[in-house]
């Protein structure tokens, strides 16, 4: 039975983005690209790594988009360090925090001034394997399908209200860097369909605290390879 519409509480709008990286920025590229050609009605605002060399830094700023490298390693600690990454994502008017491969772990005051609007992707079925080495411990446990979840992120590491799920199936003959290739590529298309669900306001929290579409999309993604 679908949750009742006045049960749900809708999710605002959020079209200025801010998003944090730590690498090469895979995801930030196919968030791009779907923005541009599915002419979404938001804008990316700050592209933030807390490494400076990191080649997604690079990418987005030969895009135009602009950066920030913000280094972890000049902090003594990790509230200085998110303190600090705060007052950069204030100061670009963000109204949406994208975590794409973002390598940190962050306070929980930092998860709570952002609290219904910090969103990350992980590489698993979650609740399942969270943390990391997420396709090595898949392939241990003998699971016959991996995937990424798309959540909102509350103080809890990969916890939170799930937006969206990628399931993508183990082959018998399946390596850890093959699973992972896979797997990523269905972020590809996993995280830029939930964003613009949160981006254009059709998302809402029922009674359970539980992330719903408000127009009734599937929340998941099957690949068949």
């Amino acid at each position: 039975m679908s949750e009742p519409v006045s049960a749900l509480v809708p999710l605002p709008p959020r079209r200025r983005i801010a998003v944090l990286i730590s690498g090469r920025g895979s995801n930030l590229e196919a968030l791009v690209e779907a923005m541009a050609a599915e002419r979404w009605d938001a804008r990316i605002v700050a592209v933030i790594a807390n490494r400076p060399d990191a080649a997604g830094l690079a990418w987005a700023a030969a895009r135009g988009l602009p950066t920030a490298g913000l280094d972890h390693r000049a902090f003594a600690e990790r509230e200085a360090f998110d303190a600090a990454l705060a007052q950069a994502i204030d100061a670009s008017g963000a109204e949406l925090v994208v975590l794409a491969g973002f390598m940190r772990i962050l306070s929980d005051g930092f998860v709570r001034r952002y609290e219904g609007r910090l969103v990350n992707i992980h590489p698993s079925l979650l609740p399942a394997f969270a943390g990391l080495h997420t396709h090595r411990r898949a392939l241990e446990a003998g699971c016959a399908f991996a995937g990424a979840t798309v959540h909102l992120v509350t103080p809890t590491l990969d916890h939170g209200p799930i937006i969206a799920q990628a399931v993508v199936p183990v082959r018998p003959d399946d390596t850890e860097a093959g699973l992972s290739a896979r797997v990523l590529a269905a972020e590809h298309r996993l995280y830029p369909m939930a964003l613009r669900w949160l981006i254009e306001g059709r998302l809402a929290l029922d009674a359970q605290g539980r992330v719903r579409p408000l127009d009734g999309q599937p929340q998941g993604l099957f690949f068949e390879s």
